[in-house]
């Protein structure tokens, strides 16, 4: 079956050695702290785990985002924040020759990495950029906008930070970058060759590069572990890249969501919160046509799923189980009645 729950017989902060964290709903909500966080990550990195911390975010400068964990007591190094920027500008570097003209558009950050890169950042069209970048920030004015598209329309290799649709602001949800980036698209017929942002899985690639030091090989993939909580970003982009992954229920996503979960937004962990990370994970065994997760069981019987436990994560884990197990038998799960999870 496929994409289906992992155990491990230790923590997970023991079983991985490299901890790829997003940050909003994960770490943080906007300025405050998720309960549990920081008090985790600590826990993990002592017991020799390394925590990177990955966002789409292209706008904010690595120390920035530093300072703001170090104000919940964590320990970080800017190289520890992995944004949208930091990777587009490494795969900018990779595709063209060292010294290139590239046409940036972005924020400072932006255009700051693509500078250490050895690349020259240019603004106009007219300059012959071999390769065009665009990123998010809030003063992004039109005539940028189609400086950008006439580059790409002249021939300039289109890359972009992410491609994430919306941005949630003080006043609600504005465009986000993906916004943007369809308007240059709809002006070109032109698509980026490559997103740095996640559900892609350049993130969590160059993430381990980085945590690799003194000419070490980059960590093995096989002990990174993505913990995040959107499916269609931070999961998807484990999926995508073969890495195991930790939804937590910290932000956006739901019991319901993660019951109904497709094979490629399935996550390989589920846990209420970053206490998760340092305990192990269960076993989810099929047992006399039930699931079961230590004491919790759940069976999908007619239209229903049944869950002896509604109000723990192991009985979460069954359920889904559960639901994974018969929608990869070909039924179609989207009109089963579940029931309500009250997790505590």
């Amino acid at each position: 079956m496929a994409h289906m729950l992992k155990s491990t017989n230790q923590p997970l902060s023991e079983a991985y050695k490299l901890a790829l964290l997003d940050l909003d709903g994960v770490v943080y909500r906007g300025k405050n702290p998720v309960e549990h966080a920081a008090e985790n990550i600590r826990k993990a990195e002592s017991s020799g785990m390394t925590v990177e911390y990955t966002t789409n975010n292209s706008s904010r400068l690595q120390a920035v985002v530093a300072d703001q964990l170090k104000g919940f007591d964590l320990e970080v190094e800017p190289w520890q924040v992995i944004t949208s920027s930091v990777v587009a500008a490494r795969m900018v570097a990779r595709a063209v020759p060292e010294g290139s003209k590239v046409f940036v558009l972005g924020a400072q950050h932006l255009r700051e990495e693509v500078s250490k890169q050895g690349l020259e950042v240019v603004d106009r069209a007219e300059e012959q950029p071999v390769a065009a970048i665009q990123g998010w920030y809030p003063d992004m004015s039109w005539n940028e906008m189609a400086q950008i598209a006439y580059a790409v329309e002249h021939g300039a290799t289109y890359f972009v930070t992410n491609r994430d649709l919306t941005i949630p602001r003080e006043l609600g949800i504005a465009p986000g970058c993906g916004s943007m980036i369809m308007a240059v698209i709809n002006a070109t017929g032109v698509e980026p060759v490559s997103s740095a942002g996640k559900p892609e899985s350049a993130m969590y690639d160059e993430a381990r590069v980085l945590a690799a030091h003194d000419g070490d090989d980059p960590v093995a993939k096989e002990l990174c572990l993505a913990i995040g909580d959107r499916l269609d970003t931070d999961i998807e982009a484990g999926n995508r890249g073969g890495y195991d992954s930790l939804a937590v229920l910290t932000g956006v996503t739901n019991p319901n969501e993660l019951m109904l979960a497709p094979a490629h937004l399935r996550p390989t962990y589920i846990a209420k919160d970053l206490r998760g990370l340092n305990e192990s994970a269960p076993e989810v065994v099929h047992d006399e046509g039930a699931w079961r997760c230590r004491d919790a069981k759940a069976r999908v019987d007619g239209d229903r799923l049944y869950v002896t436990d509604v109000t723990s994560v192991d009985g979460l884990r069954a359920a889904c189980s559960a639901m994974w197990a018969a929608a990869d038998s070909g039924r179609d799960v989207s009109g089963v009645i579940v029931p309500e999870f009250r997790i505590s």
